[in-house]
């Protein structure tokens, strides 16, 4: 029997005040202290881990389904890893997750190393492909309202790269800041994240890693964008978006939620709020 390994990496930092989100915090132009800044974060990273979860169940759920009527279909076998840096937090980290208790399976961890962000994320993929496994899945832990599709999709897509193409393929999901906030690549490809988020030419992450792809021919699948949240204006879209998919769950049972992250910012009592139209609508005269 064939078995196909399959990784997803979650990149954070402990939540610690005044280390984690700082651009949400009242001296950087957000609306938190420094500890209600690190307490939204460690909600998200448990919300982001568990829509995690939930994905990596559906994808093996189906994997199962196929075997049954087919035994010579290979078997997908997925695994849960938190990374984080440097390695003096790797101990913290562990103890944030266990102090919610016993997760549903296992979490694995890791540190990285670099001397920036390209070489952190080129570590970290180095030390997974290691162990094995066929295609690895990166998201932050910032974006509680990313959906489980995306991750079910990614890794979907990454099967059918590495089954088609020589050079496997590429799959992202793009942040509201020309970022990514999901990326992963297969084994095979001939991919890294030099030049990307270390660019001495200010040239966005995104567009690094198309032209990348390009260079490399690597082909490329692109989910819907999914906004992490750095500073106020991303924390007031993701509070109107959390409440929104909170709402429609009633009728889409099937929507995640980041019910940890929004029953806090509800506690909180926080509500967004856009400047009040004052003027008169510009099409007012027309269509009367």
């Amino acid at each position: 029997m064939t078995v196909r390994r399959h990784a997803l990496l979650m990149f954070c930092k402990p939540p610690i005040p005044g280390e984690v989100k700082t651009r949400l915090t009242l001296e950087r132009g957000g609306i938190f202290t420094p500890e209600d800044a690190a307490e939204f974060f460690k909600r998200s990273l448990f919300d982001v881990s568990e829509m995690c979860f939930e994905a990596i169940w559906e994808l093996e759920a189906a994997s199962e389904t196929i075997r049954q009527s087919d035994p010579s279909a290979p078997e997908h076998v997925y695994d849960f890893f938190v990374c984080t840096t440097p390695a003096e937090n790797l101990e913290l980290m562990r103890q944030t997750f266990e102090s919610l208790g016993q997760w549903p399976r296992e979490i694995h961890y890791l540190t990285d190393e670099g001397a920036n962000f390209d070489e952190h994320f080129d570590d970290a993929f180095k030390q997974i492909f290691a162990l094995g496994y066929d295609d690895l899945v990166s998201v932050g832990g910032d974006v509680p309202t990313m959906p489980r599709s995306h991750v079910v999709s990614a890794f979907q897509w990454l099967d059918y790269y590495d089954a088609t193409f020589e050079n496997g393929g590429m799959v992202q999901a793009p942040c509201q800041e020309c970022g990514v906030s999901l990326v992963g690549w297969t084994a095979k490809t001939p991919m890294d994240h030099q030049g990307v988020y270390y660019s001495p030419v200010g040239r966005p992450a995104l567009d690094a890693y198309v032209e990348k792809c390009a260079e490399n021919n690597v082909v490329m699948a692109s989910l819907d964008p999914a906004a992490d949240v750095d500073d106020a204006q991303d924390l007031a879209h993701t509070i109107s978006l959390l409440r929104a998919l909170a709402f429609s769950k009633q009728s889409q049972p099937d929507i995640f939620v980041a019910q940890r992250t929004l029953d806090w910012l509800n506690w909180k009592g926080l509500r967004v709020g856009t400047p009040p139209n004052e003027d008169r609508d510009s099409r007012e005269g027309i269509d009367t």
